[in-house]
């Protein structure tokens, strides 16, 4: 695991110290956070890479999952569905799975640090037992929350009013609530393995591993197999394209242990591929850091044609790494790109088709918005800025005035 001193390079010793600093005010408080997914999906992969650099800041930072059987994922599933703005209903069976589920976990689990970081939806009503507790309760919304639908965010509602501030990734997802809001956007570490620099030794193994053909363009998205990543979209777009330019099409991603339509987006995808030689549908296991990293650094041009997004964070690992971005204009993408300056923001189909051509046709264009991105992530998107906007918000949680600041 990559130390701070590491992130010199690209942040400069002033924010390090600036780091050492804040964390020094947190000496002695507990941290714990809860999700409900170890492997799989953004907000595992964040937590992986940020509890130890707060650990090594000395704060005292864990993480824990909630668990549940098979019908509270289910559950859990359609929540997130609905809060992208998906229609739907749930019987009382399903409502009662969430909080019995909820409430099971509440008994077994350590809630008793001095700050309790609960992340998104599964987990929401553990909250119930903070009255018992007297502690600090964040709520930290990872996803699209621009248009909920209503039955599920009333529901909701009345477990965030109960926590003392609920974040958000961008200012369209904020919400009316009684109690304060923060906005923190997600980040990437650009030392982890999956953005870290390789060898054009190891670009090359991965391609020939997967039978990809590194002499042509390769276009590509990297995302778990789900709905609202829209492959379906992706696979026409590349179909529309192909007719008039020669090119391959990588769909590669893996599951989460929360989610469980995977399996069955990715039939639907293979259905409509129809065994096309120019398509790799790559199901990658959670271990596969060095070949997403490797396609995304292949890649003439990357997509990720989201009907909703948190944020997306694979955006940022392809701008991190120089890559021309083609992407939805939802949620929190348009936070990372700048139409036509750092990537290109796209709404339809048609739409995305036809940026695609011009950047496969245009290369000298396409470079200089990689270049114009790299550069936005490197200000804006790293581990080390996430860390400090986090660790100010623990300081400010804690401190008995309402409005204080840091300079």
């Amino acid at each position: 695991m990559a130390k701070l001193k590491e992130y010199e390079k690209y942040i400069g010793i002033d924010v390090i110290y600036e780091l050492e600093l804040f964390a020094k005010k947190l000496k002695n408080i507990s941290i714990q956070n809860i999700n409900s997914t170890f492997v799989g999906g953004g907000v595992a992969e964040i937590l992986t890479r940020m509890i130890p650099l707060l650990q090594e800041l000395g704060v005292n930072a864990s993480w824990d999952v909630i668990k549940g059987e098979e019908k509270f994922f289910d559950v859990t599933k359609k929540m997130h569905n609905a809060l992208h703005g998906k229609q739907v209903e749930y019987t009382k069976d399903e409502i009662d799975v969430y909080l019995n589920t909820n409430e099971e976990n509440a008994k077994k689990l350590n809630l008793n640090s001095d700050i309790m970081f609960i992340h998104d939806p599964q987990p929401c009503a553990l909250i119930k037992k903070k009255k018992t507790l007297g502690n600090k309760w964040i709520w930290r919304c990872h996803i699209d929350f621009s248009q909920p639908e209503k039955f599920t965010w009333d529901f909701l509602k009345d477990y965030i009013e109960e926590y003392d501030v609920s974040v958000f990734s961008a200012p369209s997802f904020a919400r009316e609530l009684k109690t304060p809001q923060a906005l923190i956007s997600p980040s990437i570490d650009p030392l982890s393995d999956k953005n870290k620099d390789l060898s054009e030794e190891t670009i090359n193994s991965v391609l020939e591993k997967f039978d990809i053909d590194k002499n042509r363009p390769i276009v590509t998205q990297i995302s778990r197999f789900d709905y609202l990543k829209d492959p379906v979209g992706v696979v026409k777009v590349f179909q529309m394209v192909k007719k008039y330019i020669d090119c391959q099409l990588v769909l590669a991603g893996g599951g989460a242990d929360d989610d469980p339509e995977g399996a069955k987006v990715l039939a639907e995808v293979q259905e409509i591929t129809a065994n096309d030689p120019d398509i790799f549908l790559l199901l990658l296991p959670p271990s596969s850091d060095i070949e997403i990293n490797a396609l995304q650094r292949a890649s003439t041009v990357v997509l990720q044609k989201s009907l909703r997004e948190g944020f997306g964070l694979t955006v940022a690992e392809a701008l991190w790494k120089s890559k021309p971005v083609i992407a939805s204009a939802v949620g929190g993408i348009p936070l990372q790109i700048s139409h036509k300056y750092s990537g290109l923001l796209t709404h339809t189909i048609e739409g995305t088709a036809f940026a695609l051509k011009q950047l496969l046709q245009n290369p000298s264009y396409a470079a200089k918005l990689g270049e114009n991105g790299r550069e936005n992530i490197r200000r804006n998107f790293l581990i080390t800025r996430h860390l400090r906007d986090y660790l100010l918000l623990f300081i400010s949680l804690l401190q008995k005035k309402e409005d204080i600041i840091y300079l």
